[in-house]
């Protein structure tokens, strides 16, 4: 049992599973924000397009009993547009995170490195920046 123990607590301390861990944290509290968007200001904005007619109401009843059954289709395009906002919104952020990962990889590439070569101060030629004497003019170089 001590050996269980030990390896789960091997495997919770492991760096990936506590990035899934925040990654779902996040995911959730990022699933509210969108939520929030598709239900306060998008669908009213649509119901207002179609003439004030709730999503919620769209629906075809299978019965006329007193317990009605009914395809509920509102609510399930309510729940496909959430969907594609959703994907819509994590596709800007991921393209968004590419392009400053982006630029930050040119302004690297941007910042000239040093040059493996100098210039003789006796003869003017270029010569290795490890030379300690000018194959050109041959003199001894000051390090």
């Amino acid at each position: 049992m001590q050996k269980f123990i030990s390896e789960f607590k091997e495997f919770i301390s492991r760096g990936n599973v506590m990035d899934l861990a925040v990654g779902m944290i996040i995911g959730s509290a990022f699933t509210g924000i969108v939520n929030s968007l598709v239900n306060d200001i998008i669908m009213p904005l649509i119901s207002m397009m179609t003439g004030g007619i709730s999503f919620d109401e769209w629906n075809f009843l299978l019965t006329s009993d007193e317990n009605p059954s009914s395809l509920n289709v509102g609510t399930f395009l309510a729940q496909v547009l959430n969907f594609i906002i959703i994907a819509f919104v994590i596709f800007m952020v991921i393209k968004g995170l590419n392009k400053l990962r982006c630029m930050n990889t040119k302004a690297k590439a941007e910042v000239p490195a040093e040059s493996p070569t100098k210039i003789c101060p006796y003869c003017q030629l270029t010569i290795s920046l490890r030379a300690t004497r000018c194959p050109h003019c041959t003199s001894v170089l000051e390090q």
